[in-house]
């Protein structure tokens, strides 16, 4: 065990403790000190604060690595320069566009981008719910003396009121109905695809592709069960639904730092690349000496250069020049070339 700790990244596992404890922190702080935190949901805690840990681990150790450390370092000193605001505002249209109606997905297929919206959605809306009311930083109370109204507090202030049988209520109460079934569409739609597409039936594997899709019907349906048996079974099944329920997102929440649903953290990290790729061009694009064309921006080969030299790979040549200047058409035209003078100097131009 103790040999197990070694082999743990020191700055990540330091990092990601500092956010378990900052969670609790503001659990502590956004409960009032845990008077509006509902024990029931302790199980729902544990299993966020550990996916917390997990998922700041693993993004500590990502953006250590050479290209992604680059990347972001790049990324913030582009954002934070003298076009400040226009690439604030295109970051914040790329995320509305990308990252909340996954508009990047619409270009493969308008069937699949749909499935994945759904599911992306019903994901978000439920996070959003459920970690406030989780934390305790939001809290249901009846009305003194009215056992019709219930006042909404939102970091122990009061945030409004309802009365039971309203529109708000039915809303409100229902928030993760909706997002269930939106979850459900969304990931049937994914494994109706995974079932028929040929090239993803050859290449996709259970922990990968079936695992995240399963887990996230196997929540909607346990979520959807305790709503239909408070409405209409009166509860008699509600202990089974509850725990089934929770034990399929705690799963859900563990297995989260480790499994495919890793990319949604990742995915953030586009938001810079695309100010990379646009503050490269308004630098100056790299032209190729073999094929004398553009074909990516300068910013980057130089980059590529400086990281590949970190990984210990040298691609310097005689007279000051670099294989990463030449344009892939150009890397080819260079083997050839180079497989041509090998086989004359080897007196056997064929066989």
């Amino acid at each position: 065990m103790f040999r197990l700790f070694k082999t743990l990244n020191r700055l990540a596992l330091i990092k990601a403790t500092i956010a378990a404890v900052l969670t609790i922190a503001l659990v502590l702080i956004g409960s009032r000190n845990l008077q509006n935190f509902d024990p029931a949901l302790i199980a729902y805690l544990i299993g966020t604060v550990f996916a917390i840990f997990g998922i700041a681990y693993r993004y500590s150790v990502w953006i250590q690595r050479p290209p992604t450390k680059l990347y972001w370092r790049r990324s913030m000193q582009f954002l934070f320069s003298k076009y400040f605001f226009p690439y604030l505002w295109r970051s914040t249209k790329l995320f509305f566009r990308n990252i909340l109606f996954q508009r990047f997905i619409a270009y493969r297929s308008r069937t699949r981008w749909f499935g994945h919206f759904m599911l992306a959605t019903g994901c978000l809306l439920a996070f959003a719910i459920t970690v406030p009311l989780t934390f305790g930083w939001i809290h249901f109370v009846l009305k003194p003396g009215d056992e019709t109204t219930y006042y909404a507090l939102l970091f122990g202030f009061e945030a409004g009121s309802f009365s039971l049988g309203s529109p708000l209520a039915f809303i409100a109460f229902h928030g993760l109905v909706w997002c269930s079934v939106l979850v459900t569409i969304g990931a049937v739609m994914m494994m109706k695809r995974r079932f028929t597409d040929g090239g993803l039936i050859a290449t996709q594997s259970f922990e990968n592709d079936w695992l995240p899709l399963i887990l996230l019907i196997a929540i909607s349906v346990t979520g959807l069960g305790i709503s239909y048996d408070y409405t209409f079974l009166e509860g008699k099944t509600y202990q089974f639904m509850a725990v089934t329920h929770a034990i399929t997102v705690v799963l859900f929440l563990v297995w989260l730092p480790f499994g495919k649903f890793f990319h949604i953290y990742q995915r953030l990290a586009q938001l810079g690349a695309n100010l990379y790729k646009t503050e490269g061009k308004r630098r100056g694009m790299a032209t190729c000496p073999h094929t004398g064309k553009e074909f990516a921006t300068q910013t980057h080969i130089n980059d590529l250069k400086k990281v590949s030299k970190e990984l210990g790979f040298n691609y310097d040549k005689e007279g000051g020049r670099n294989h990463m200047d030449l344009s892939p058409e150009g890397k080819r035209s260079a083997l050839a070339t180079a497989h041509l003078k090998a086989r004359k100097e080897g007196g056997k131009l064929f066989g």
